[in-house]
């Protein structure tokens, strides 16, 4: 089952018509506070936006995620929630994600409750932002800003959003790997985050090369893959993968309960350049050195990133 842009954009405007909640939602990103920052030479954007305090205060932890019912679920979804069925053998269903972020959001649940991992379903994820045009899909690894680590689900927004894909077109990208011209992976210098690019026209080859780099980034004790961000979009030369390892899953910092504590869980679209906060208090507190911090802590350093490239095999 395929889809497009324009089926998409027309299927959320129907939701909106029928589903209040979501519609208010949508509608109160017109008045969202936004302010750019500059860090390094890379644009980010601040956004207050307080719905969002659901996701970024969300527990992930295995006791909390036992003890609540999945809203990816079928049968734990609001009735006016409906979707379109995507992928080989309607293997996901696209809904609109009702605490948007972008002007455009969309979450694509799996259609069965298995665990959010990402390895077999890239070229899902490349199909998917090949036929989705005007969309950036993006994966939130379990202990990377996801808010349902229990249920695999992709995310997508309208591309022109995020900083991300910008700050790349300007940035040196030392290739690694190169598939005939299928697909090349790049390590990327110059940003204050570092990342991995994979560039596939033939998204078999894109995703075997993403194996290859999967298997050469840590895995954490107890946990079942590498910890990471991913970030995919259409170029003029096929679909581009941003890959962004982590290290850790929220800041030092993260909280409420003290004046010095910021209620902050970086995910995909705060890597991608737009960084989300549900707290005003932390909105106006958030500067350049509060995003580097961020990166610093989040984020591999060059020399753990070159160790890592020098291992992809």
């Amino acid at each position: 089952m395929s889809v497009d842009s324009k089926q998409i954009n027309e299927f959320i405007k129907k939701q909106l018509e029928v589903w209040p909640t979501a519609a208010d939602n949508f509608k109160a990103l017109e008045n969202v506070k936004v302010k750019d920052i500059d860090v390094d030479g890379m644009k980010i954007k601040v956004q207050f936006n307080p719905a969002r305090i659901v996701s970024s205060s969300a527990k992930v932890d295995a006791k909390s995620l036992k003890e609540r019912k999945c809203f990816l679920c079928a049968a734990n979804r609001p009735a006016v929630q409906t979707g379109i069925e995507w992928g080989k053998d309607g293997k996901y269903i696209i809904l609109i994600n009702p605490f948007p972020i972008f002007p455009r959001h969309l979450t694509i649940p799996d259609q069965s409750h298995v665990d959010q991992l990402v390895v077999d379903r890239i070229e899902d994820m490349m199909d998917l932002a090949s036929e989705l045009d005007e969309y950036t899909v993006f994966y939130n690894g379990p202990k990377c800003g996801a808010s349902a680590p229990d249920h695999m689900h992709f995310q997508a927004g309208n591309s022109d959003f995020l900083t991300i894909a910008e700050a790349l077109e300007n940035a040196e990208h030392k290739t690694i790997v190169e598939d005939e011209g299928k697909a090349s992976l790049s390590v990327v210098d110059g940003l204050p985050l570092k990342v991995f690019v994979i560039d596939a026209i033939d998204h078999k080859a894109g995703a075997q090369i993403f194996r290859r780099l999967y298997d050469a980034l840590p895995v954490p004790e107890g946990e079942k893959e590498p910890m990471m961000n991913i970030l995919c979009y259409s170029t003029p030369a096929g679909e581009r993968l941003v890959v962004i390892p982590r290290k850790r899953h929220r800041p030092s910092f993260y909280g409420m309960d003290t004046d010095d504590q910021m209620l902050m869980s970086p995910a995909s679209v705060d890597m991608g350049g737009v960084f989300i906060t549900p707290l005003e208090k932390d909105y106006n507190r958030v500067d350049a050195d509060v995003i580097r911090r961020i990166f610093d802590e989040l984020c591999l350093s060059y020399d753990e990133i070159n160790e890592i490239a020098s291992r992809v095999k």
